[in-house]
């Protein structure tokens, strides 16, 4: 069903601009995805901004065509909030933008004040399945649904949205995250560049590393996956001896969770098992030396993106039976033993990912290989990074009566 325009909303200009606005562009999906789709309106002839802190990515904006305006998106005090949101309808009116599209919540509360000042259309993309145990944190939260069309990343997502503020199907647009399986391929990873992080993590060339790709915070999981190691080497030495487990990812700032995990590494005698290896920046290379990944996330993950990711470098995956996951990963006792990319196990259930782990341990080159195709062709036909992208400008379009998305298609048809 064709969304219509709201009324205070004007059509395009000649050339859509843009304005993308996150706190900040260091780690993560929504990040990543902030990149991309800067790329992708350039690509289909349009003009793309983005407001942000800065961080590791965000050199990456203008390398894609982007322009980067340095502003204190992160903040969430409501005085700076207020001060955000002039200072952005003042963006919004000198440099013509046609569009404003917030990723997270502070800065979209200042993004929506501004658009409707300024009569541009909003968009939101709601990214996480946000705790709401209080009734003034469902109201900071809710300003994602306030788009005039609300992108959610997944069936899970626009479930929870729907259900927590009663946002209407018909403004609800799901848009699954991509990967770009041009950059995700493990034909194009030199054997070098994949032994240089085992090297760099202390690993020896014939383990079976098994890779947990997740910021370190509590619910991403963490403490089961050691959990799972000290039980696969107490119920499986051998399968045990043959593994290497990697947990990848950033603390920011949470010194005292990593210190936590290094402690109960050694508590469960897995010091030389268990590898904390903090930021990786080749997670290509890193899945591609990869024998299996894991999620193991004890809350609901609206997309998550290390499934995906995983899965194209044809590394089967592991995840947790909770939020968009499901979506994403196909099991035998769901889509067949002919279909399978990987398992499902229940939320913080240690016993069960081991069982998992030990699994996929025990396949043989041929099997994992066969699972690992499957899995990389599960992911391109239906979570691209070209999908993802037609799919947010079709969102643009139909608010900016603009034809993005097919001039993206254009510009990057594979002849």
């Amino acid at each position: 069903m064709a969304h219509e325009r709201p009324a205070s909303v004007r059509p395009a200009s000649k050339r859509p601009t843009i304005l993308q606005i996150i706190p900040e562009l260091d780690t993560g999906g929504a990040e990543r995805t902030t990149v991309e789709i800067a790329e992708a309106i350039v690509k289909a002839g349009g003009r793309a901004i983005v407001l942000t802190e800065g961080g590791r990515m965000a050199a990456d904006v203008t390398r894609v065509g982007g322009e980067l305006v340095v502003f204190p998106a992160a903040a969430k005090n409501p005085l700076r909030l207020w001060a955000n949101a002039r200072a952005i309808a003042g963006i919004v009116l000198r440099e013509g933008v046609d569009l404003v599209h917030a990723r997270s919540r502070a800065p979209a509360w200042s993004a929506l004040a501004a658009a409707r000042r300024t009569g541009r259309a909003f968009v939101t993309t709601y990214h996480g399945a946000y705790s709401e145990k209080l009734a003034i944190k469902k109201l900071y939260n809710s300003v994602m649904a306030r788009g005039d069309l609300v992108i959610a990343n997944s069936n899970y997502t626009a479930d929870l949205v729907h259900g927590r503020y009663g946002t209407p199907r018909e403004r609800l647009r799901v848009v699954h995250r991509g990967v770009d399986a041009s950059v995700f391929d493990p034909a194009a990873i030199p054997e070098e560049r994949a032994a240089s992080l085992r090297t760099a993590w202390g690993i020896a060339p014939g383990k079976r590393i098994v890779l947990h790709a997740a910021r370190l915070t509590g619910w991403k999981g963490q403490r089961v996956v050691i959990e799972a190691a000290r039980l696969l080497a107490r119920d499986n030495a051998t399968l045990a001896r043959e593994a290497a487990f990697v947990l990848a990812g950033d603390a920011q700032g949470r010194d005292e969770y990593r210190a936590g995990l290094a402690a109960a590494i050694e508590e469960a005698g897995l010091a030389g098992s268990v590898h904390l290896v903090g930021h990786v920046s080749d997670i290509p290379a890193a899945f591609a030396t990869a024998w299996i990944g894991v999620v193991a996330s004890t809350e609901p993950e609206a997309f998550g993106r290390a499934a995906t990711e995983s899965q194209v470098m044809g590394c089967p995956v592991i995840a947790t039976d909770i939020g968009a996951p499901p979506e994403t990963v196909l099991t035998a006792e769901r889509a067949g033993a002919g279909a399978m990319t990987g398992w499902l196990v229940p939320p913080g259930d240690p016993a069960a990912l081991a069982r998992a782990i030990a699994a996929g341990l025990a396949l043989d080159d041929t099997a994992r290989a066969e699972i690992g195709g499957r899995a990389r062709r599960h992911v391109i036909e239906r979570f691209s990074l070209r999908q993802m992208c037609e799919r947010t400008l079709t969102v643009y379009d139909e608010l900016l009566e603009t034809e993005l998305a097919a001039a993206y298609s254009a510009a990057t048809r594979v002849s």
